[in-house]
Parts: C-alpha cells; sequence; structure tokens
C-alpha cells in the first residue's frame, strides 16, 4: 500500500480497495462469461471530450483491477502539438498515469458482445515522488465526481440533468428536400426514412443502460433521441456512450454521424441542452408541491442566478470550437443571443421549461460533458452562497431589437472571445482545477490562432475580385 507524504493512504489505493470487493469483482465476472467477453476496453475522456484507453484481453480482468493501466499523460489533450511544436500538457518526457476502471461502468458492446468496456478514473503513478497515487489534475470524469461529491456534502443537494443530444446524419438516400422557408421538424415521414437509425441507436442505447424516452426529426439530417434524466456524473458517461454507439451505428449503415454544431448556414444548429433540476433526497427543491404556475422557488432563483453570472465565462466550455459560436450568431435559430432567462421562452439562455426543471441552452454537441457539469455545480454553489438575484424573466423574443438591455455580460462573439471571459472567473476556472483550466485554455487558444490565420472560401468570394 501507498502512504503519501501527509501519512495517509491514497486515492489510487482507496480506488484498489473498493476494486478488491469479491461480490463486485465475480458480477463482472459472471458478465464476462455469459456474453462470451474476450477483450475488454480501459477508457478514459480527454479534456477535449475524445474518448482514449486500452485494449486488454478479459483473462487480465482481475490484474487490471488492481493495476490498472498507464498511459501518456499528453494524450489528455489528445496528443496536440500547437503551433509552435510543443506538445500540449507536459511534453514528451511528461510521466505516465494509472487508469483503473471503475467496476459499476462495466458494459458488453451490443454490437459484439467479444468486447466490454470499463470507465476509468486517473491517478498519478504510485512511483512518482510527493504526488504518487493522487488524482490526476487533468481527470475531467474524476474531476466532476469529486466536485459532486464535495457539492452534496456542503448543500445536501445533488444535480440532476438531462442532454438533448441532437446531431446529424448524412449519406445515400437521407437527402432532403423541402419548401423554401419551412422546417421539416417533426415530419414522421423523415423519421420513418430514418427508422434504421433510430432502431439501431435505440437498441444499442437501452442494452448499454441508456433509458431511451422519445426523440424526433427537427432539421435536414438532424435527429435528437433523449434518455431519462439522472444525477449528473451518470448523465454525462451516457452522453459519452450515446457518442460512441453513433459512430457505430453510422459505420454499420454507411453513412456519417456528425457532432459538429452548426453545419451549414440557415440550419438548425446541433446542440446539447442542459436539463436540470435539484433535489435533497427525493425532494425537486425548484419547485413547490401543489403549486400549478410557472414558478421557481427562493432556492432555484439563486441557483439560477449563478448560472447566468458565470455563462460568459462558461461560453468556452459550453461552445468549445470555431464553429460553435456560428450557431449564436445564426439569428432566429433558437440558440440564444444574450444571457437572459424566461418562462417558458425558447429564446433564452435558460429556460423555464417546466416546474422543477430549468433548460441551459448554451451547450453545444461537441461540449465536454464532464467540464460541463462541473461548471453548472460550481456556477449553481455560487448562486447559493451568495444569494444572486437572475432578476426578472424575459418578456418576448430575446431576437427583438427592443427586447430588454441585458443584465449580465454579453455571450462572448467567439471562441476567442469566449477564452479571454473564461481566464477571468476563479468560479468557473476552479471547477475544472487549476492545471486542467491552464491546459484547456492553451489548446483551445491554439484552435483559435489556427483558424484567425487560415484563408477561407469565403475571403475568396469576398475579396479575390474585389479591387478595383
Amino acid at each position: 500500500m501507498t502512504i503519501d507524504t501527509a501519512g495517509t493512504t491514497t486515492a489510487l489505493d482507496q480506488h484498489r480497495e473498493r476494486n478488491a470487493d469479491r461480490d463486485a469483482i465475480e458480477a463482472v465476472q459472471k458478465r464476462i462469461a455469459n456474453a462470451g467477453v474476450e477483450y475488454i476496453y480501459y477508457q478514459a475522456v480527454t479534456v477535449n471530450g475524445r474518448v482514449i484507453g486500452k485494449v486488454v484481453p478479459a483473462e487480465h480482468l482481475l490484474r487490471n483491477v488492481e493495476k490498472g493501466v498507464n498511459m501518456h499523460r499528453t494524450v489528455m489533450a489528445d496528443f496536440q502539438v500547437d503551433r509552435a511544436g510543443n506538445l500540449l500538457g507536459g511534453g514528451t518526457e511528461a510521466a505516465e498515469f494509472t487508469a483503473i476502471p471503475d467496476l459499476d461502468t462495466f458494459a458488453v458492446l451490443p454490437w459484439d458482445p467479444s468486447v466490454g468496456r470499463f470507465f476509468c478514473r486517473l491517478y498519478e503513478p504510485e512511483h512518482r515522488p510527493e504526488v504518487g497515487g493522487r488524482p490526476l489534475a487533468t481527470d475531467v470524469r474524476g474531476n466532476l465526481v469529486r466536485l459532486h461529491e464535495d457539492f452534496t456534502a456542503r448543500t445536501g443537494l445533488t444535480l440532476r440533468t438531462g442532454c438533448e443530444p441532437e446531431m446529424t446524419w448524412s449519406g445515400p438516400g437521407l437527402e432532403v428536400h423541402h419548401r423554401p422557408d419551412d422546417s421539416p421538424a417533426y415530419r414522421v415521414d423523415l423519421l420513418e426514412r430514418s427508422r434504421p437509425i433510430y432502431q439501431k441507436v435505440i437498441s444499442y442505447a437501452k442494452a448499454l443502460g441508456l433509458d431511451m424516452i422519445e426523440g424526433d426529426y427537427e432539421d435536414p439530417g438532424q435527429i435528437e433521441l433523449n434518455w431519462m434524466f439522472d444525477h449528473a456524473d451518470l448523465t454525462a458517461d451516457r452522453l459519452v456512450t450515446y457518442r460512441q454507439l453513433c459512430r457505430q451505428v453510422a459505420r454499420e449503415l454507411g453513412i456519417k454521424a456528425s457532432f459538429m454544431p452548426k453545419p451549414a448556414t440557415g440550419m438548425m444548429g446541433n446542440g446539447c441542452h442542459h436539463n436540470l433540476s435539484l433535489w435533497r433526497g427525493e425532494e425537486n427543491v425548484l419547485e413547490e408541491p401543489g403549486r400549478r404556475e410557472l414558478h421557481l422557488t427562493e432556492t432555484g432563483l439563486h441557483a439560477l442566478g449563478g448560472i447566468l453570472t458565470h455563462a460568459a465565462a462558461s461560453m468556452a466550455v459550453m461552445g468549445p470550437t470555431v464553429n460553435s459560436y456560428k450557431r449564436y450568431w445564426d439569428s432566429g435559430q433558437f440558440a440564444p443571443s444574450q444571457i437572459n432567462w424566461g418562462k417558458d421562452n425558447k429564446t433564452c439562455t435558460v429556460r423555464l421549461s417546466a416546474n422543477g426543471r430549468l433548460e441551459f441552452k448554451l451547450p453545444d454537441a461537441m461540449v465536454n460533458p464532464y467540464l460541463s457539469h462541473a461548471v453548472l455545480i460550481a456556477a449553481i454553489s455560487d448562486g447559493l452562497e451568495n444569494r444572486i438575484d437572475p432578476g426578472p424573466p424575459q418578456q418576448g423574443s430575446s431576437y427583438s431589437s427592443g427586447s430588454d438591455a441585458p443584465r449580465f455580460t454579453p455571450l462572448p462573439l467567439n471562441l476567442g472571445e469566449a477564452l479571454q471571459v473564461f481566464n477571468t472567473d476563479p468560479v468557473v476556472k476552479a471547477a475544472i482545477g487549476e492545471e486542467t483550466a491552464e491546459l484547456y485554455y492553451a489548446y483551445k487558444w491554439d484552435e483559435w490562432a489556427r483558424f484567425c490565420g487560415v484563408v477561407t472560401d469565403w475571403e475568396h468570394t469576398m475579396y479575390a475580385e474585389d479591387t478595383p
């Protein structure tokens, strides 16, 4: 057993002790035997939301439950080299980290039952002086788990969320024709054309533990399929799982599955709205029992005030790509254009969509759910502690030139502006941790700088033959 410099067992040892539970191990072994699993993915998620990991033959389960697998820590920044040639996240000489599986996340892949998977939590390798066995600072999934546990310990509350994962499918037979200035949204004929997609997606999702509840067709190629809300940590895992299985369905059907936030001008963007509620035990503290008109409790108003106060700084997380901001600029397509809230008002940043539920509309389809939920928890906590007033709800469309003047910092207009605001908000940065915040900023600023240096087709159209 490893003892840290404070003379106590490390987080890594505590995880290994949990994994020594014979009943939990035997339950996994039984599932492996019954399904005929031969290989297991030990997977984690990077700061950019990419799934990474290793594959190990299933007969090494007991070894990996204790020892885990090791990976180079720069993988947490996707092995990205910046424009100056520097490998982000520590460079080539950076130490590896140890990934230990969470036994309760084991699942068998429904499209190939010879393969199983675990989600892992990440730790400094035990041999490193002073830091050995500590949680890896850039483990976004482990950070969310710890942050949520601390929030619950301080407030007695848990955050429950559900996501709306819009995405675009394209390929042979999926082309859509509709009248100018109308929308193909909700057309059952287009759902029927997409039947092979939604049937496979729902079937695989249910097999992987997602309680699928409904779905619809929203814009050319855009399909949204939803599952039941749950503890925020589980929702984040399920969103990552959903993206993985959608990629698999696309491979099987010979089509493309894209989570690009804004596929084309004039089309609906691919959002990933986070619907959220706060619970004390089985009591939803955002609503008053028996009260039917739309309302928020005092606790709900303060939580909302925190979300709105930190919304601008959270944009670098909620809209994480250069393309994300095209979604907010394309006015009238139901994406937010200013920071406000409203009662069943679809043009606002936060919509009180039903008693006990707030819909946060900034996140898009490429959001890292571990970062977005961490930021939400921190913003809500700040709102509760400081009793932040969200102000009155927006009346009428937020897109109208006559709408009320904003009370909060305006929405950043591009990724560069969003990163600058992100860097000024200690609450948002602390939510994801200092090292992760620095790495995320460096990664995304390099992405923004690369874009700014690229000559686009639009510029050729506008300027190539414009003068004299």
